[in-house]
């Protein structure tokens, strides 16, 4: 995620349109902003942050502005509750994703060591070929990628 925004990025990637407003629904608060910031950053990246400070400060103020909730709330935003899952499940199922599963791992990584590791082994290529093949089979990537070292295995 990029970590410096242009205002005209901000608006063009960062602003709650349509059924983004359904989905916030009537959330209050933190829960408000942090959904929020969940599904914009889904919706750019394909995945959920790991971590609160992965979101742009930048994204945080603009965003906090539409739902009119004060940007410090974020801070209170629970990354282990229960809500939290939720929310993710809410954001997946609206742009039609599904969580990685076990089967999923075999599959990717298979396909990673038959079709990109005869042309690529440098580990940040590897990582963004795993993105970009979940994202195009509606799949969360993993959180952290296992793939890569049994592909690498299985290539060499």
């Amino acid at each position: 995620m990029q970590r410096e925004w242009a205002s005209e990025e901000l608006v063009e990637s960062w602003t709650l349109v349509g059924d983004d407003w359904r989905l916030v629904g009537n959330k209050s608060g933190a829960t408000r902003l942090g959904f929020a910031l969940l599904l914009k950053f889904f919706e750019i990246e394909a995945r959920f942050p790991r971590y609160a400070e992965e979101v742009p400060s930048q994204a945080v103020g603009y965003v906090a502005e539409q739902v009119g909730v004060d940007a410090e709330e974020f801070a209170r935003y629970s990354w282990r509750s229960r809500s939290i899952k939720d929310h993710r499940a809410q954001i997946r199922a609206a742009f039609g994703f599904r969580e990685f599963s076990r089967g999923d791992e075999g599959k990717l990584a298979g396909w990673l060591a038959e079709e990109v590791c005869p042309v690529e082994l440098r580990e940040d290529r590897l990582r963004q070929a795993v993105l970009v093949r979940c994202r195009a089979e509606g799949i969360e990537p993993p959180g952290r990628l296992d793939p890569l070292g049994a592909a690498r295995s299985t290539f060499e």
